[in-house]
């Protein structure tokens, strides 16, 4: 059964940063592309940033291109964002995505604020 579980959420001041973690199981990581998504208030859930399978190839949202990094470890079934000079508009719930075998998984959630 896949299984996401993100981490490392919170409150941080404008211009500062947070690293979200994501730790996958229930399938072959390896061989999978992974992506990160954020739903803000009041509106829907957009991708940000994908990983392919080996790490190689990144993509990101305009909105967040040279501020934010996706990273990976196959070793240990886990995807990253670093997320660098953090503004207020970046405040939403964050989550980890994966499509595996045709089936769309996500996991719970964290909730990144950025205020003062």
């Amino acid at each position: 059964q896949v299984h996401l579980a993100e981490s490392g959420g919170g409150l941080v001041q404008p211009g500062g940063s947070l690293r979200l973690s994501c730790a996958a199981s229930g399938f072959a990581f390896g061989y999978y592309s992974m992506s990160w998504y954020r739903q803000a208030p009041g509106k829907g859930r957009v991708v940000i940033a994908k990983i392919s399978h080996m790490g190689y190839n990144t993509s990101y949202d305009d909105s967040v291109k040279d501020r934010f990094t996706i990273s990976r470890d196959n070793t240990n079934n886990m995807v990253y964002l670093q997320m660098n000079s953090l503004k207020p508009e970046d405040t939403a719930v964050y989550f980890c995505f994966a499509r595996v075998d045709f089936t769309d998984h996500w996991g719970q959630g964290t909730q990144v604020t950025v205020s003062s």
